[in-house]
């Protein structure tokens, strides 16, 4: 497939792994201690409501319970499995369970592909028995996983020794078995209800991406929490994230691992910059996934969207009994995006008249005052809700949020709120017991002690909202053919197949005596720009391969021999064609397109400032191929250098038409060459003035090695 555009999937098989009605516990042990024992106490425990079946050959009896000397003695074909035995019996465990009909196996056994080839091996006869079987496996190598809500426990994390989950609409997925137990330990310490964890381990077959997509279709979940450290099938992940967003359910999504790409990159600008991570933020960008940076964030983030309040085009108001805690806020929404609008002058002037020393553009500083006068509680949250019209609110109250009787006239006051105005989102901050924290999350108000992540939370809300509100965008389908060459083009020749594809360039000719050369010069008008053209050279400025203003023919005639003879120097084996004349374009902004294959997506298209912009200061943005020119448009404005090619301090405004127009192209070509191009780069791309176009000056096409 050259490019992933069908995002459908089925995910309902995997069902029967996180709602099954029976268990077989295969390798189950008598200890409970045990990892073949834990998930039978944990649902002998809990009161899992499905007979539960120990497969044991040295064992009549396994913590009360009749055990069974094969898989082919159980009374009946269980639903879903928990495989505890070693590695070198897994896959004798699977066929017996296939024999038998079960649906779904949890592999808790090690030492697969997380030990190298052999194992790989292994894991990958593992996923073709359960194909063979239509079985669904989590695993192996992994931690197993939590349903609360069915008192489903098919897992060996100690966290239940200290507590069980809290009930609620926050579910979670990790590749990490320590970590996604981790996190739900620290989610069900904090009061948040978070009764369902799927640790899906070397994901020979289910992965985080598939059990996105169910819980976006499993009506009891309202916010998806997920952590992956690797991403291997792309095409399942950006279908669950699909889904999620299709049902309007917020992904909160931690990613670890930033890795850099092989030795290949340095033969290109764009697959030097687009690395691992780069491109996975592009993914989870356009399926409107939030992304969280640290433990600490994505707990915040779901505590926030559980309340299932994202307002779109979001704008924030900050009330404070503190002027030194609302500039901090102030500073932490500009660094998160969110609009703080003044409160309307009237609303001002009416607020200074009960309270003169205040401040109330916003943030309100209603000062400490408020302690002593109470009754202004009321009248300046009403007049931010009302007058201010913001769609998010942050209260900041300290320590006198927790302190009566205070606390019960502010609880009043925000219930009143909530209540008079639902679609509104309200944070506090505030230092108060856990029980009154239960008592504003019961209606809708989610309480920090640190009021940085307090906005941070409100900001990914509004991201959500503004997700949730546009279309989701449908890719652009290539479908022209790419006859690509059989090895690295030279400038010229990849200017001429991007050429056919509608991609702009200067006015050219390649040339192959001095003579010639300065007959073209002449023809295309002076001041002109002499390039080395050779496959052999890619990066031509290295060796003094480019020569700018050469002004009359005389001067073309000997920098064609310049030229020729540095390359000779440089690399005496290289293939030579000659020297491209071109148009030395005047004026414009310099800009960088380009594409990377990505080994997990499929081509990427990055756009961005030329020169240091892109590889210094990496101000470029990523999309996936292929899209249109108006995903174009949005592509470049969401680098920061966008406001230079708007016109910013009396420049003149880019032709940002024709430079969308020309990446559009650029992604339906890379998508329809497919697996065949490694990376391209456009190099600089000069965008002219509005309505005089987008010309690329300089082409490289980098092809895959073979497989």
């Amino acid at each position: 497939m050259h490019y992933i555009q069908d995002l459908s999937h089925d995910f309902s098989s995997i069902g029967h792994l996180i709602e099954p009605r029976s268990v077989a516990v295969i390798g189950a042990s008598a200890d409970p201690s045990r990892i073949g024992g834990r998930p039978i106490r944990w649902m002998l425990e809990s009161g899992f409501d499905g007979p539960i079946y120990p497969v044991n050959p040295n064992r009549q009896e396994v913590q009360g319970l009749r055990a069974y000397a094969s898989v082919q003695d159980l009374p009946e074909a269980p639903d879903a499995a928990v495989v505890a035995v070693s590695a070198a019996q897994v896959l004798e465990a699977l066929v017996a369970l296939g024999d038998k009909g079960t649906r779904a196996a949890v592999i808790f056994s090690s030492g697969f592909a997380e030990m190298g080839p052999e194992g790989a091996a292994v894991q990958l006869e593992m996923r073709a028995i359960a194909r063979r079987y239509g079985m669904r496996i989590l695993g192996p190598n992994s931690l197993g996983l939590f349903n609360a809500r069915r008192n489903w426990f098919p897992t060996f994390t100690t966290t239940f020794e200290s507590g069980w989950p809290n009930p609620g609409g926050i579910s979670i997925v990790s590749q990490s078995g320590a970590f996604g137990s981790h996190i739900a330990t620290l989610a069900r310490n904090a009061g948040l209800g978070a009764p369902l964890c799927v640790m899906t381990g070397n994901e020979a077959d289910v992965s985080v991406g598939e059990v996105i997509g169910w819980l976006a279709t499993d009506p009891q979940t309202t916010v998806i929490a997920a952590y992956i450290e690797g991403i291997k099938d792309g095409a399942t992940l950006m279908a669950g994230l699909a889904a999620a967003r299709r049902a309007k359910k917020p992904v909160i999504l931690m990613k670890v691992g930033r890795s850099a790409i092989g030795s290949h990159a340095a033969k290109s600008h764009t697959a030097s910059i687009a690395g691992d991570d780069v491109v996975a933020d592009a993914i989870f960008a356009e399926f409107g996934a939030i992304r969280a940076h640290s433990a600490e964030q994505l707990l915040d983030f779901a505590n926030v969207a559980a309340h299932g309040i994202y307002p779109a085009q979001n704008t924030l108001g900050i009330v404070t009994i503190s002027g030194g805690a609302g500039v901090l806020m102030s500073d932490a929404a500009e660094e998160y995006g969110v609009s703080l609008p003044e409160m309307p002058e009237a609303a001002q002037q009416e607020l200074r008249a009960v309270l003169p020393f205040a401040a109330f553009r916003n943030p309100i500083d209603c000062t400490a005052h408020l302690v002593n006068d109470t009754s202004l509680l009321g009248k300046f949250i009403s007049s931010m809700m009302r007058e201010g019209a913001y769609s998010s609110v942050i209260g900041f109250f300290a320590q006198i949020a927790g302190a009566e009787p205070f606390a019960s006239i502010l609880l009043d006051e925000v219930q009143a709120k909530r209540a008079e105005f639902p679609d509104r989102l309200f944070v506090l901050v505030g230092v108060m017991s856990p029980e009154l924290r239960r008592r504003y999350a019961a209606i809708g108000v989610s309480v920090f002690e640190d009021a940085t992540r307090a906005v941070a939370a409100v900001a990914a809300m509004g991201r959500l909202g503004d997700t949730f509100a546009a279309p989701a965008h449908v890719a652009r389908t290539a479908t022209g053919q790419v006859n690509l060459p059989k090895s690295n083009p030279s400038e010229a020749g990849a200017k001429a197949l991007l050429a056919d594809h509608g991609i702009a360039f200067a006015r050219e000719s390649l040339c192959t005596t001095a003579r010639q050369a300065a007959d073209m010069a002449a023809d295309i008008g002076f001041p002109v720009v002499l390039k080395i053209v050779s496959p052999d050279i890619p990066h031509k400025t290295e060796i003094g391969g480019v020569l700018l203003g050469v002004a009359d023919p005389a001067a073309v005639k000997a920098g064609y021999d310049i030229l020729i003879d540095r390359a000779h120097k440089a690399n005496p084996q290289a293939r030579i064609e000659g020297v491209l004349v071109a148009q030395q374009v005047q004026g414009g902004v310099e800009t960088i397109m380009g594409i990377k294959n990505d080994p997990v997506f499929g081509p990427v298209a990055m756009f961005g400032l030329g020169g240091i912009f892109a590889e210094v200061i990496r101000d470029v943005a990523f999309r996936r191929c292929p899209f249109d020119v108006g995903e174009a448009r949005a592509l470049i404005g969401r680098t920061r250098g966008a406001a230079v090619l708007l016109g910013a301090r009396g420049r003149p405004c880019a032709d940002i038409g024709a430079a969308a127009d020309m990446l559009s192209r650029l992604s339906v070509f890379a998508a329809s060459a497919g697996a065949g191009i490694d990376s391209i780069d456009l190099n600089p791309v000069v965008i002219l003035d509005d309505g005089k176009g987008a010309y690329a000056l300089d082409a490289l096409i980098a092809l895959a090695a073979p497989d």
